[in-house]
């Protein structure tokens, strides 16, 4: 299995990116992908996961309202749009797979067995 993330970039407070994480090899259509930032310094730490069978979602309470995750299971891509950015937002997200649903741990890293290689996120005036 293959991650491939990407969509980062510069953005000033208040702006908008979408980013995106396209899979390959998957041998079961079940599984799930989470998103995941991590800021200079700090833990890695879950910002959403969605699961590809039901499309249940989950957020990080920092980023609920503002942030969106959604699929196309055609194109076996994932999608973060991030509204109304904050400087704190600032990180390199990472998406990751798992075998099944998101669950009640979707935040949990280590449980994600496939991972991207991160995609960088700056919120700067």
């Amino acid at each position: 299995v293959q991650l491939q993330a990407s969509g980062g970039g510069l953005v000033q407070p208040g702006g908008s990116l979408r980013l995106s994480c396209t899979a390959s090899g998957f041998t079961s259509g079940y599984y799930a992908i989470g998103w995941f930032r991590q800021a200079p310094g700090k833990e890695r730490t879950g910002v959403s996961c969605i699961s590809s069978r039901d499309g249940d979602t989950h957020y990080a309470d920092s980023v609920k309202g503002r942030f969106t995750i959604s699929r196309d299971n055609a194109k076996n891509t994932v999608y973060l749009q991030m509204n109304s950015l904050k400087p704190e937002d600032t990180a390199v997200y990472y998406c990751a797979s798992d075998p099944g649903r998101c669950g009640s741990t979707w935040y949990v890293w280590r449980k994600y067995v496939y991972w991207g290689q991160g995609t960088q996120v700056t919120v700067s005036s």
